[in-house]
Formats: C-alpha cells, sequence, structure tokens
C-alpha cells in the first residue's frame, strides 16, 4: 500500500505529482485562458507604484519588459507569470527532494537528481506548450524553472545543516 506519511516521503513525492499535473493543465491552456489582464485592470484600477515600477526595463527572451513598452498592467503580469514559473518549480524541486531523500540517504545524489528531473519537466512542458496554440516556449523559462528547483533544494540542505548543528 501506498501510505502517504512526511516520514517516508511519501506525501512529498505525491505533491511533486500533483504540481506536475498542475504544470501540464496550465501548459495546455492558451494565453487568453490563463490572461489575467481583466482581473488587474479591476483589482489594480489606481495601478499602485507605477511611478517606482516605470524605472524597471530589461530585456527577456529578446523582448524589453518595462512599463513602457508593456503598459502596466501587461508588465505586472509579466511578474505574476515569471513568479508563478519560479513558485511551481520551487515545490517541484523541493518536494521531489524532500520525497526521495527520505527513501535514499545519499543527499548528494539525490540533490541534482531532484533538481535535474525538474529542469527535465521544465523542457517538456515548454515543448507541451509549443503544442499549444497562443504559446510561446522559451528556454529562459525553462532556466527559470530551474533556477526554483535549485533554490528550494539549496533552501531544504541549508535548513537541514542548521538544525543539525
Amino acid at each position: 500500500m501506498f501510505k502517504t506519511s512526511r516520514k517516508n516521503g511519501n506525501f512529498y513525492l505525491v505533491v511533486a505529482l500533483i504540481m506536475m499535473a498542475v504544470l501540464f493543465y496550465s501548459s495546455s491552456q492558451t494565453y487568453e485562458q490563463q490572461s489575467q489582464l481583466s482581473n488587474l485592470t479591476h483589482w489594480l484600477k489606481n495601478q499602485p507604484l507605477k511611478d517606482w515600477l516605470s524605472r524597471i526595463r530589461f530585456d527577456y527572451a529578446g523582448s524589453i519588459v518595462s512599463i513602457q513598452h508593456l503598459g502596466y498592467f501587461s508588465f505586472v503580469e509579466f511578474f505574476i507569470r515569471k513568479a508563478a514559473h519560479f513558485t511551481t518549480y520551487f515545490i517541484l524541486g523541493g518536494s521531489l527532494f524532500l520525497g526521495l531523500s527520505a527513501k535514499l540517504k545519499a543527499w548528494w545524489v539525490v540533490a541534482p537528481f531532484s533538481v535535474f528531473a525538474a529542469l527535465g519537466y521544465a523542457a517538456t512542458d515548454e515543448f507541451h506548450q509549443m503544442l499549444t496554440g497562443g504559446r510561446t516556449p522559451l528556454f529562459q523559462d525553462v532556466m527559470l524553472d530551474g533556477a526554483g528547483a535549485l533554490c528550494a533544494v539549496l533552501l531544504i540542505l541549508l535548513i537541514r545543516k542548521i538544525r543539525n548543528k
């Protein structure tokens, strides 16, 4: 029987599987289905922090990201989307690491495996987006996803090191 407990790691592996299903579903949707512009227009109608945010300008995947170039609401949505990338893969990488490290005590094997597994899933997820209409697969998103998984694993290792002292 597949008992879900934190001690044996199964709980975290279930979390990883759920996150993978959420990511698969998300990449099956078109940009229009995912867009939050109408909600942002309603929730942020006063455009808070616009003056401060107007100072931010950078290049991402060959496109300029700034309020002047995208408009306030698309600019905010860009950061929400990229935060979602980082956060979902943070959860995926961390869950994989916690689930597998409960089964294999060799953290030096489990840590890179968890990051590379999340990175591999990110690459297949971007490929899946390529098959979905109105989506643009980006190598930069795969790297952002990998950074999220790596940060989760490093944070868990740091917390464990602090606890063991």
